[in-house]
């Protein structure tokens, strides 16, 4: 069986969420699967560390696709010419795009539909492309999985899409991350902090990881407190964010607000790890792979009480409303006072994240995979 795979998010140094989940499985399937060929369509030059195994096939596009005109050309015209001239018996996407194109079989895995919840978090061409074909992608691909229970009652609901079509496929978490030594965090607290303790945030910047909401629980941790802890803020701006730029403005303490940009996995973890605790408040995850990061890390979470966060986070950490400033901050001084609830999310997390792992990712996308030929 010839496979052919969408790889344009992997990006050497540029890897997140959903490029990750690509990586990840693909890198397991590839190898666990000597017996099929794998064609891999790139967008650019790709990075030789992108080939796995001797069973992959990898191609480039004629243009890259870095926004709404040119996916439309990528996806409806480029792709399935590729699609049908090596014969490939499916079409495989881990990150959402993929064709209307029937000729042939597709698996599409959409991780969530922010964009149909929230299009005004978005330019203009990308909101309207967007919410033109995520439905009909949903509906036109022969089957389709997502990384959580909450994204598959969202599609099911919004889309109107029949439950045995979809799989859920949880993430996993990279092996890099483990907790980190008593050394490696008080030098990764003066390296980041100026030796002080810190709250860490990961996530790309943007409306929906509720960054504002985030940045004012941290100021009137801070004004109520004031206890020493400083706020490590690690990603990139995804789109234009003039709310966050407003709300560090407005803050007494923006100067404890620590901007680090995107950082390596080895270095991330030694950032996440010698953390107090991970806030992530978004108002919607599909997922949150950093919730998993901090807990193999041995490191707590304040995390949201909406959409997948309770599903990854369990017992595990303390859930807040991401709507309300004081939860989050009630959340936070909580965290920062109480050793022992600490501990105790701490051994929390050791039970939950026994549920997520890259092999078992890429067992269940395998399994979706093959369903496709039944």
């Amino acid at each position: 069986m010839l496979i052919a795979v969408n790889t344009k998010l992997f990006l050497k140094n540029r890897l997140e969420g959903m490029g990750w989940f690509g990586y990840e499985t693909l890198k397991r399937i590839t190898q666990n699967h000597p017996e099929h060929k794998f064609l891999f369509i790139f967008d650019r030059p790709w990075d030789e560390s992108f080939i796995f195994s001797d069973n992959i096939i990898p191609v480039k596009t004629s243009i890259p696709s870095r926004h709404a005109v040119l996916w439309y050309l990528r996806f409806e015209h480029i792709i399935p010419s590729i699609v049908k001239k090596h014969k490939a018996d499916l079409f495989l996407s881990t990150d959402g795009w993929t064709t209307l194109c029937k000729d042939f079989k597709t698996y599409n895995v959409i991780h969530d539909i922010n964009p149909i919840h929230n299009p005004s978090d978005f330019p203009f061409f990308t909101r309207k492309y967007f919410n033109y074909y995520y439905p009909r992608f949903a509906k036109n691909v022969t089957r389709l999985g997502t990384v959580s229970e909450y994204s598959k009652n969202d599609m099911i609901s919004t889309f109107g899409i029949n439950p045995d079509k979809i799989d859920v496929i949880y993430n996993g978490v990279n092996s890099v991350y483990a907790p980190v030594t008593a050394e490696e965090k008080e030098g990764t607290q003066g390296q980041m902090a100026e030796g002080c303790p810190y709250f860490v945030y990961v996530g790309s910047l943007n409306p929906r990881k509720n960054i504002e909401r985030m940045l004012q629980a941290f100021d009137a941790f801070k004004i109520s407190t004031q206890l020493p802890h400083k706020l490590v803020i690690v990603g990139e701006r995804m789109w234009n964010y003039p709310g966050m730029e407003k709300t560090l403005k407005e803050m007494q303490f923006e100067n404890d607000v620590i901007f680090t940009g995107r950082l390596t996995p080895e270095i991330l973890r030694l950032t996440l790890g010698s953390a107090e605790a991970l806030l992530l408040v978004s108002i919607l995850e599909g997922f949150g792979i950093p919730l998993i990061e901090a807990m193999q890390c041995d490191v707590p979470v304040i995390s949201s009480n909406i959409t997948a966060m309770p599903e990854v986070v369990g017992d595990a950490g303390l859930l807040v409303d991401p709507y309300s400033v004081s939860s989050i901050t009630d959340a936070i001084i909580k965290m920062a006072r109480d050793e022992n609830l600490r501990k105790c999310c701490i051994l929390k997390g050791r039970i939950q994240r026994e549920k997520f792992s890259w092999d078992k990712s890429a067992e269940n996308l395998w399994a979706g995979i093959e369903k496709c030929f039944v």
